[in-house]
Formats: C-alpha cells, sequence, structure tokens
C-alpha cells in the first residue's frame, strides 16, 4: 500500500505533532559503526543533533522528542503557524536566508546583510509562501536531511543517497498517544541493547533532559538572527583575506551566537503550564526554539521516573505492575496501567504500520476527517486502553 499523502496527515496552517522517522539507505549504519569495514561514523550523531538544533532556532516547529540511532532518525514535531504568525516580514526573511542562503559570489561570507533582507521583504508573494514553509513539518525535515547527506557524502567522496526517502510520518492524536510515543522513542537505544538506561542514551532527548535538569552546558547551535550591515559586509569582503573570513566562518558555524546553554534549551518543555491558554502562543524570546509551550500534563519528574521504570521492563514475558504512583498518570489518560510496558515496548505490533497514533477513540475520530471509518492499528491497539 503506498503511502498517503502528506495533505491527508498534516496541513501547514494547523497545529498538528508528527513522528517522524528517517533511514539511511539500505538501513545501512552510516552513523554508527560499520560491520563491514570496522569504521565507526558515530560521530554524525552529534551533526545530526546539532542541525535539529540548529533549525529548531529557525523554523516555527517544536521538537519534543528525539532518538538518533545508527541507521535511522526518530523526531516528534509539533509545527507552530501560530508563532510564526507572530514574526515580522524581516524575521520571517533573515530565518530563510539563514538555511537557505542561496548562491554568493562571496560563498566564504555566507551570511545574509541586511539588503538581502530588504530585498526579500520587498517581494510579498515571495515572503507569504516561505511564511507558510516556516511551520512546514516536510521543509523542516528537508533541512534537516540534505545537508547531513553533503556532508556525508564529502567525507566519503562519494555520491548518491543518505537517505532511503521521504520520512515516514505518523500524526499523533491525543496526549495518552504522544506519552507512549515519545517514550517509545527515547527508549530506541535501550530497545537496540546499545544501552541499559536513559541516562547512557547519548543523542536522544531523555539524555538532554536529564543532563539539563544535572545543569550541564554545552555551545549553541541556535542561528544568529541578526543580519550583517551591508557597510561592514562590503568591509570584510576588501580588507580580510579570504582565508581568513573562511576561518571566521568555521569558527561561527561552531558557535553561532556565542552563547553556552542548558543542553535540553532546544527543545520544547515537557510539561504544559497550568496557568496559560490553550490558544496562548508562548513564542520564546532567547532564539532558541519557536515556542516555551510544553506537550504534556506530566511534570519531569514524574515522566522520568514513568522513563525509567519502563526502561526496565524489557524482558518478555515477565510481568511487572507500574507503580501507583505512576499509574494514575496512565489511568488518568485513559491507558491500560497493565499493558503500558507492552504498548511501549512492542510499538510496532499496534502502530507499525499506522499513520496516525491515539486511542482508539481518538484514531477514529481522524479517521471520520477523511471519510473513512478507522485506521489501520486501531483494533490493535484498544487492547491497551480502557
Amino acid at each position: 500500500m503506498p503511502r498517503p499523502k502528506r495533505d491527508e496527515q498534516f496541513e501547514t496552517g494547523e497545529i498538528c505533532i508528527v513522528h517522524a522517522v528517517q533511514r539511511c539507505v539500505r538501513r545501512a549504519f552510516l552513523a554508527g559503526v560499520d560491520a563491514q569495514t570496522g569504521k565507526d561514523y558515530s560521530f554524525r550523531k552529534e551533526w545530526i543533533r546539532r542541525r535539529m538544533e540548529a533549525l529548531a532556532s529557525v523554523f516555527g516547529i517544536d521538537v519534543l522528542s528525539y532518538a538518533v540511532m545508527s541507521n535511522h532518525l526518530h523526531v516528534i514535531l509539533r509545527n507552530r503557524p501560530d508563532v510564526v504568525a507572530s514574526w515580522t516580514d524581516a524575521e520571517v526573511a533573515i530565518r530563510w536566508l539563514r538555511v537557505f542562503p542561496g548562491r554568493r559570489m562571496e560563498e566564504h561570507l555566507a551570511e545574509p546583510t541586511e539588503h538581502e533582507v530588504k530585498v526579500l521583504t520587498g517581494n510579498a508573494d515571495r515572503i507569504a509562501e516561505i511564511r507558510q514553509r516556516m511551520s512546514d513539518i516536510s521543509w523542516f525535515m528537508r533541512s534537516l536531511a540534505e545537508p547531513i547527506s553533503r556532508l556525508a557524502n564529502k567525507q566519503d567522496e562519494c555520491t548518491g543517497r543518505f537517505w532511503e526517502g521521504r520520512f515516514k510520518a505518523q500524526r499523533i492524536v491525543d496526549e495518552a498517544g504522544l506519552l507512549a510515543c515519545s517514550m517509545y522513542v527515547e527508549l530506541n537505544p535501550v530497545r537496540a541493547a546499545i544501552e541499559s538506561d536513559p541516562e547512557k542514551a547519548m543523542h536522544t532527548s531523555a539524555f538532554d533532559r536529564i543532563q539539563g535538569s544535572q545543569g550541564k552546558r554545552i555551545n549553541s547551535a541556535a542561528f544568529d538572527l541578526k543580519p550583517i550591515p551591508t557597510e561592514e559586509a562590503a568591509r570584510r569582503i576588501r580588507e580580510t583575506p579570504v582565508e581568513e573570513l573562511r576561518e571566521q566562518q568555521r569558527a561561527k558555524k561552531r558557535n553561532p551566537t556565542g552563547k553556552r546553554i542548558r543542553r535540553d534549551a532546544w527543545l520544547a518543555p515537557l510539561t504544559l503550564s497550568p496557568s496559560k491558554l490553550a490558544a496562548d502562543a508562548e513564542v520564546n524570546r532567547d532564539g532558541l526554539r519557536a515556542s516555551d509551550k510544553g506537550f504534556l500534563h506530566v511534570s519531569i519528574r514524574d515522566y522520568l521516573r514513568l522513563l525509567r521504570w519502563t526502561a526496565k521492563q524489557s524482558v518478555d514475558g515477565i510481568a511487572a505492575n507500574v507503580p501507583d504512583s505512576l499509574a494514575s498518570t496512565l489511568t488518568q489518560l485513559g491507558i491500560d496501567a497493565s499493558m503500558w510496558r507492552d504498548l511501549v515496548w512492542q510499538w510496532q505490533r499496534y502502530f507499525g504500520k499506522s499513520i496516525c497514533v491515539g486511542s482508539p477513540e481518538s484514531m477514529r475520530k481522524d479517521a471520520q476527517r477523511f471519510g473513512k471509518h478507522h485506521h489501520r492499528g486501531q483494533a490493535s491497539a484498544s487492547a491497551c486502553f480502557a
């Protein structure tokens, strides 16, 4: 069965949450240890993480959870057209030019100038098109995948695809599905027996949040959202040797804003604020992410407790009851606590071939939007919900 059209799963004009999976070609270990050659490409995982962090600073898209594996990537994204609507035309232009600088005669400068921003904002139709793209999950994934492919191919001195093709997408339609999917994503390294617990699983959002809670800081990968004055750009080109300009540009790529941030500061906060209205965009003003809006009615403390408990339930056939203090969280979301372990660890059985994730009732309502009676996987998932 062919994959559904993107507009059947999500639209750029509405806020929705999507679980995206991008795989390497032939499921090769192009970001891990190659079993055939013994070469270790694990450092490319940090390429991918930093690129996501950079894109989170310019797109109107929240990164909720992620896991970078040796041969594939999981990421849960929430598009935010409401946030993009709050940006001025100049803000839209500088954000776009940071990601897509276009061809420049002075490639070694590679930074947008005030003149380029002014020219772009003068084209109303183009700005309207770009504004729509800045909250488009497909454009986010394209902007993530293409530069990684180019870097890997340049390093390997080859051409061809790094990724299989377009990413697989699953629309998440309620909080129960989001909680289960987030833990499924973050426990991928534990499921693959790469790590024994979330604290050690680098290149996952769980690792970032745990490190962040301990005060760990990193160099920010966020784009600098200030264009260069046109006169200053001209002066640099006239007075600075090309090699020096290129070195300055390489240094700026390592830390564009010169900031050090908490390791999880670029991710969307986990907990929804009870004091905020549902319609509040909660726009981030630090230039690190689209918004400060959380995504679960669960505290980070309870979330990590449930994550750690779930990580320990890796052996099939050994039943363990969810602690009462955690079971209440699941029950409130309509999840059968006795099936929680199975829902997360056997995720592929329930939702592996589905384009929609959530409780059976939420999946049924989503299917009705397209004149369907149900989504694939809806019946099997019903065993995990009260």
